[in-house]
């Protein structure tokens, strides 16, 4: 009898396991393709009157990543969210798999949904194919800003949006911590003429939060840390580029001072192809003016 019980006790803890099992690799897989919304207020009395309310989606990290086809689903959600300006913070094709056309397909779609605005990511750095895509962004329509600030005007009032190009362009990995600096001397030259006014940053590397907090920007669209790329209750990210293990600013809003980054989980995986407990997201951020 002893020896039945004993049987029995292991029959239940092995199915008992094989279930937890499949339950766990089924909540990931679906927790790898479950695209999600998640909505951010930015309040500030620096916003003008006139862009209360102004909606800002951001596409981040897409790596050349399908979300039905032609990224239909993907499409369907920016289409429904309402956004006045649609960002992509970098990573928008992958270097190891580069298929520009994944690329253009979206953005030629979603210029018809609002205005949108590209600035790269360390995988464009990385790409010969980088050229052939700038080319077919501007061809489409989508404003890819290297550096470059533009203007966005509403009833009257103005706010600046700025964009840098990934530091890769110009110094692979900062053995010598020169890029926070280089930084600091491309928003120097972009706030210039700014006129004291909100201004928006959209760069690709959230690690470089103080940087643009010395900057004066006030409010940072960032990637490139995957989240995190698995995620732990009550502790988040585990590991992401350029921060390493447990990154300090892996997803979600920060703020110091005045100066407030988004930083999305992005929408695709690249070297480490699964998430786990991770969805993919497009951020919707809201400005609201006190």
């Amino acid at each position: 009898m002893q020896f039945m019980k004993i049987g029995r006790r292991k029959r239940h803890i092995i199915l008992t396991t094989v279930l937890c099992v499949i339950i766990l690799a089924a909540w990931t897989i679906w927790g790898n393709t479950a695209l999600m919304v998640n909505t951010v207020i930015i309040s500030s009395s620096r916003i003008p009157a006139a862009f209360s309310g102004f909606g800002i989606a951001q596409v981040s990290d897409l790596h050349n990543a399908e979300f039905g086809e032609n990224n239909a689903k993907l499409l369907k959600l920016l289409s429904e969210s309402k956004p006045d300006i649609i960002v992509i913070t970098g990573d928008f094709i992958d270097a190891s798999h580069t298929d520009v056309g994944i690329a253009l397909g979206f953005a030629q779609e979603s210029v018809k949904i609002a205005p949108t605005y590209f600035v790269t990511g360390n995988h464009e750095a990385s790409s010969p194919q980088y050229d052939t895509l700038k080319s077919g962004l501007e061809a489409a329509g989508v404003i890819v800003l290297e550096d470059e600030a533009v203007s966005l005007e509403r009833n009257g009032e103005s706010i600046a949006l700025m964009g840098l190009a990934d530091p890769d362009f110009t110094v692979k990995g900062d053995m010598f911590g020169e890029v926070p600096a280089m930084v600091s001397t491309k928003l120097e030259n972009l706030n210039d003429g700014e006129g004291g006014g909100y201004t928006i940053l959209l760069s690709h590397r959230p690690e470089l939060f103080e940087t643009y907090v010395g900057s004066g920007i006030d409010l940072v669209f960032a990637g490139h840390a995957h989240g995190g790329q698995f995620r732990l209750p009550f502790i988040g990210g585990v590991v992401a580029p350029n921060q390493g293990l447990f990154p300090e600013y892996d997803a979600g809003l920060y703020t110091d001072g005045s100066t407030n980054m988004v930083v999305s989980r992005g929408i695709g995986n690249s070297i480490i192809p699964l998430r786990f407990n991770n969805r993919p997201e497009i951020v919707l951020v809201e400005l609201n003016a006190e």
